[in-house]
């Protein structure tokens, strides 16, 4: 009773919740409980104090335990990616798959001779690539771990298919067809200068080995020499402009730089690399993905005896809707059935056809003469959060969109719209949170931390939940967790998704506290120190405060 009227004096500022005093609103929290005493201690350090805090903690059924700025907003980061796969799982199916397709487009003559194109078509599959399906945390993988898969090993797979059908000539063109979705390789507010490597790659429906390239620098021979650049896959794309030299000097490590103009497909490598050096290893973006793949490919079937008499060439869609980005993303979609599942990739129909007096085996068709079928959506959810993939994200975004978007089919703006209506439906409030992307890379993502809160909540609902939760790294063990939290009490024991954009940070997810139950928490930073973790470490001592107090 006491505690009651003390709360009531403070004319509204607090609620009083099982023990737990919570702030009502976008201010500082306001009581004196020993988890917020320790909180506050935590955000009084100087290397942290100055940036902008908000927490929100609560218990599985959505009942408050704490907050601080609850209702203001955040850039996420790579929490978006929380939203988008939630949206995903609930919408397209955990077994949605999507079908990548080699279609001969023209006139036959026998089973050797194409007059027309081999158009390679994208289906939106993330994971034509070497990376092992389903992810398998670190702990449990082979020691030594076996040779990586070859990154071009599902399009290998089409072209022995397509060798398969006796073909022998192609009079016309091998096109990488990413017509799916519209040709919008990067969403708005994306840094220019990501786009080179390979987290901000460029956004195709045809997407070959997560559109990035590894580039290797190596020492050369001798103090001196030239440096040795490596290009895997070794598809001749880029124009190496290498200029880096060897050094001589023991320990001095690597000075390599890359560098790539935008637009072009000119590969800068320079800097310096001591001769006792390991290689310098990097990820670098593929300017045009569809382009890649169509050039690639041509490679694989004149390796196969097949001759190609054209190019390889991209064709892409350019969008034509006028309509500002904000506008479409807001606009009002009809309800959705959350338990709509639609459970497959959507494609294109081929149109075929006929003649009343034509050689048969002449007639101009579209034949799907090759095809590979990705993972199911729920090992690409994985993949995404624990790694944090940005353009998986994105990809499942456009999915939504070409699913339930309507009007633009598969556009960035439209996959936002879906996305906004399912978080509209699971209770959020529609001025708390705008998203412009589905990974988190825009910087004009907003979102606050107690609508993280719901999401999380509202997710533990749900008939996919655990197949979900499965896909958060989990601390100490895998993903983008796997260096965190490795200690007792809290290693195995917080699930959840890590955000870094910039000077903005995240993290939110579940945690198993001390006293053996589960509560949901977000923590989000903005304008913390450049080039600084010290907003990191406090977060992660204020998760062990959380899980202490509970």
């Amino acid at each position: 009773m006491v505690r009651l009227i003390r709360c009531l004096m403070m004319v509204g500022l607090c609620a009083c919740v099982g023990g737990a005093q919570v702030r009502n609103g976008n201010g500082p929290m306001v009581g004196d409980s020993a988890l917020s005493r320790q909180i506050d201690a935590l955000l009084a350090d100087p290397a942290v104090s100055r940036a902008h805090w908000g927490i929100k903690v609560a218990a599985m059924d959505g009942t408050p335990i704490y907050s601080l700025n609850e209702g203001q907003l955040f850039q996420p980061a790579s929490n978006a990616k929380l939203f988008t796969t939630a949206a995903a799982m609930a919408l397209l199916g955990a077994g949605a798959t999507f079908e990548t397709k080699v279609v001969a487009k023209g006139s036959f003559d026998g089973a050797e001779k194409l007059t027309g194109d081999l158009v390679l078509v994208g289906g939106g599959d993330a994971n034509l690539s070497g990376r092992e399906i389903p992810y398998v945390a670190p702990a449990l993988r082979p020691k030594p771990a076996p040779p990586a898969a070859p990154a071009l090993r599902y399009l290998e797979e089409m072209a022995d298919q397509i060798a398969k059908t006796g073909l022998k000539v192609v009079n016309g063109d091998v096109v990488g067809d990413d017509t799916l979705f519209p040709w919008e390789p990067y969403a708005e507010d994306w840094a220019i200068d990501d786009a080179v490597w390979g987290y901000g790659a460029p956004v195709s429906a045809l997407t070959i080995t997560d559109n990035q390239l590894k580039v290797t620098v190596a020492p050369g021979i001798a103090a001196g020499k030239p440096v040795t650049v490596t290009v895997d896959p070794a598809v001749p794309y880029y124009t190496l402009d290498a200029t880096g030299l060897t050094t001589g000097a023991a320990k001095s490590g690597s000075h390599v730089q890359m560098e790539r103009a935008p637009g072009s497909k000119v590969l800068r490598v320079y800097g310096s690399i001591a001769v006792d050096a390991h290689p310098d290893e990097e990820e670098v973006a593929i300017h045009d993905p569809a382009e890649y793949a169509a050039i690639a490919l041509k490679g694989m079937l004149e390796a196969r005896g097949i001759t190609v008499t054209g190019v390889a060439r991209a064709e892409h869609r350019i969008s034509s809707d006028t309509e500002g980005f904000v506008s479409q993303a807001t606009k009002p979609l009809p309800k959705f059935d959350l338990g709509l599942n639609v459970g497959h990739g959507f494609g294109r129909s081929l149109t075929f056809y006929s003649c009343d007096h034509c050689d048969p085996n002449k007639l101009p068709v579209e034949k799907v003469i090759a095809s590979h079928t990705s993972p199911a959506l729920t090992d690409d959810v994985t993949v995404t959060n624990k790694v944090s993939q940005n353009l998986h994200a994105e990809l499942l975004l456009h999915h939504l969109a070409n699913a339930l978007g309507g009007q633009e089919n598969g556009s960035t703006a439209q996959g936002v719209r879906v996305v906004r209506q399912f978080l509209l439906q699971a209770g959020v409030d529609k001025d708390d949170f705008v998203f412009f992307d589905g990974s988190g890379l825009s910087g004009h993502d907003l979102v606050t931390p107690r609508t993280t809160v719901r999401l999380l909540q509202y997710t533990s609902t749900q008939p996919w939940f655990a197949d979900w939760k499965r896909s958060l790294p989990v601390g100490g063990e895998d993903g983008s967790l796997a260096e965190r939290f490795a200690r007792a009490p809290l290693k195995d024991h917080v699930f959840a998704k890590t955000g870094t954009l910039g000077e903005a940070r995240a993290l939110s997810g579940y945690l198993d506290t001390a006293s053996g139950r589960t509560v949901i928490f977000s923590i989000m930073v903005g304008n913390h120190m450049p080039h600084s973790n010290a907003d990191r470490e406090v977060m992660d001592k204020i998760v062990a405060a959380i899980s202490a107090a509970n």
